[in-house]
């Protein structure tokens, strides 16, 4: 069954998620002229080493006769450089091809991961660190790299360092693999003792390495909260547990590569077989080049016991790696972006029925509510904190889908609209402004990237931003710092105003969106915002007197459920809620604002 997404890219290349072996694999087929290339180039190299070891051992033999031939030996040298340079282009080519895989299996899978979290819902993000999120999509993917080379270059050159010298030795002579075959047998038994003990430490390296990141990046993004509240110390030692547990598996790790044996028993396997040469050539059985050629094949094997002790470490980090982007990757949404659905201009009408809802299944947020909305008309949805006001707007745009009931946009349930469709329609204002690290301008248009600059500069006048922005150095390409927080509260909501002007949407939700207004544009911002109601659908959740008592519509929500709803003379003859909270708005507002 194909996982759901609310995002995907047209003739995206389909990668096998079945396992984390299958999906490195489909990677590394989509450009498998490398692999073929590498795998080609590795075996020449290895033999080309392989054929020098057993011509110097034929030059010894001639060397070693009472009347050298030395034209033969001229031969050989010239062969010995021919194939020096044949490996040498070979392992170029080899060195050359992975490193281009490697590093295209790095950006392929980044940007796999990306467009899976773009593609991601609410609830999956809702669930997800941010720092482990980033620990994966940065970090893990550069271990792929890692992975591949100097890690599975490494092993597939190894492998065939094990069979090139034991075909070279066989030619020599068959009885002269007794040792290096014996030798390669224990070799393979530590290497899967070795590998099976360091595959737990790799991935539980990984995972302290993922939250370590994410603690430091709440940290740094609540940096102002440790502040105010003096918790640098605690903060510092949370920290330090954090990173001495990341050590304690790197020790391990450590630890268990400190006890690797194979670099000793070759040692022995070599002295051995190289006394086994001798006995055989004192019985006259070998010739004194055929020892020399033969100690040079065995002596190859030093290159993938050697490595072996570091590589297979890093194939272990790239495959723990993988599971974790892999897991992020496959991990199933609950949202899909419908690309076949309804997709039409709005008009703007809004239909709830009977729309139950909750974040999870044992904490319900909404029981039952049903209104409707007529296209243009305003509504004000208020009640208490916690009531499941923002819960209400988050149905609309489907951040969120109903768990029961279902909310109809012109009498088509949202679920059947084209997500792209749905959504470009819609803008939403939150208390909570989230501006990029970018210019005003590119923040203004985030949602119409090629707006033009005469229309940028008419949204921010219509949402009484120009005067301050002009007010800026750069003016308009003034680069804003994360989240904005180079702006003050107003600020960052008149721009995301702007943005919402910029789009013209059929439905707009302000989410109280006018509460870091100073007094002094109050105004002037509240006539943009009826300019911005005109000709659309509005849902406000606000504590502002003045944008409630005109709203068309008021919803009032209390313990999950619309208790009234009503002009706001209807509510306050007849609704005591209503009635109660009104009063303490007023209690809670400044006199201007009451007496609008």
């Amino acid at each position: 069954m194909a996982s759901k997404s609310e995002f995907s890219v047209t003739g995206a290349y389909e990668y096998n998620h079945r396992s984390t072996t299958r999906w490195l694999l489909s990677h590394i087929w989509r450009y498998r002229a490398f692999a073929f290339f590498m795998l080609g180039a590795a075996i020449v190299n290895t033999s080309g080493q392989a054929a020098i070891a057993n011509l110097v051992g034929e030059a010894f033999t001639v060397i070693s006769q009472e009347s050298p031939n030395l034209d033969r030996l001229r031969t050989i040298v010239a062969m010995i450089f021919g194939l020096a340079l044949t490996f040498g282009a070979a392992q170029w080519t080899r060195n050359l091809t992975i490193e281009v895989l490697a590093q295209r299996l790095e950006r392929e899978s980044r940007n796999e991961l990306y467009m899976s979290l773009l593609g991601k819902s609410q609830t999956f993000h809702d669930r997800q660190r941010i720092g482990d999120i980033m620990a994966r999509a940065t970090d893990d993917v550069r271990q792929l790299n890692f992975m591949l080379n100097p890690g599975i270059n490494l092993v597939i050159g190894s492998s065939i360092f094990l069979v090139v010298p034991l075909i070279g030795i066989a030619l020599l002579d068959p009885r002269l693999l007794v040792t290096p075959v014996l030798f390669i047998f224990l070799f393979l038994m530590a290497l899967r003792n070795y590998n099976n003990r360091l595959g737990p430490v790799t991935t539980n390296s990984r995972d302290s390495f993922g939250k370590m990141s994410a603690d430091l990046q709440e940290v740094i993004s609540g940096i102002e909260v440790v502040k105010s509240s003096a918790q640098e110390a605690q903060e510092e030692q949370k920290f330090i547990r954090n990173a001495s547990d990341f050590r304690k598996w790197f020790v391990q790790q450590g630890e268990i590569e400190a006890r690797y044996l194979p670099l000793m028993m070759l040692g022995v396997a070599i002295t051995l077989g190289f006394l086994h040469a001798v006995f055989l050539y004192r019985w006259g059985e070998i010739k004194i080049g055929q020892i020399v050629g033969y100690v040079g094949m065995f002596s190859l094997l030093r290159f993938p016991t050697f490595i072996s002790i570091f590589v297979f470490s890093l194939v272990q980090l790239g495959y723990a790696s993988a599971e974790r982007i892999l897991s992020l990757i496959t991990e199933q949404s609950d949202l899909d972006e419908n690309t076949q659905g309804y997709s039409a201009r709005m008009h703007g009408d809004i239909e709830f029925q009977n729309v139950s809802f909750g974040y999870t299944p044992e904490n319900p947020v909404l029981k039952n509510v049903s209104f409707k909305v007529a296209s243009g008309q305003t509504v004000a949805i208020v009640g208490q904190t916690g009531s499941g006001k923002s819960s209400i707007t988050k149905l609309v745009n489907r951040i969120y889908d109903a768990d029961e009931g279902c909310v109809l946009i012109d009498d088509v349930d949202v679920r059947d609209w084209s997500l792209d469709s749905l959504r470009s329609q819609i803008s939403t204002i939150e208390q909570d402004i989230f501006l990029f690290s970018r210019t005003v301008a590119e923040n203004i248009a985030f949602g119409v990237p090629d707006a033009s600059q005469e229309d940028i500069e008419r949204a921010a006048k219509a949402a009484q931003a120009h005067d301050f922005i002009l007010n800026f150095e750069s003016g308009y390409e003034t680069k804003v710092g994360e989240r904005g927080v180079t702006l003050s509260g107003g600020q960052r909501q008149r721009i995301a105003l702007a943005r919402a002007f910029l789009t013209n949407p059929s439905i707009l939700i302000l989410d109280d969106s006018t509460s870091a207004i100073d007094s002094a544009t109050e105004d002037e911002i509240q006539k943009a915002i009826r300019k911005a109601q005109e000709g659309r659908t509005v849902l406000l959740i606000t504590h502002r007197l003045s944008q409630i008592r005109w709203a068309d519509l008021i919803v009032v929500v209390k313990g999950e459920r619309i208790v009234a709803q009503g002009t706001h003379d209807d509510l306050l003859t007849r609704s005591v809620d209503y009635r109660r909270i009104f009063a303490r708005y007023e209690i809670d507002m400044p006199q201007s604002v009451v007496g609008d």
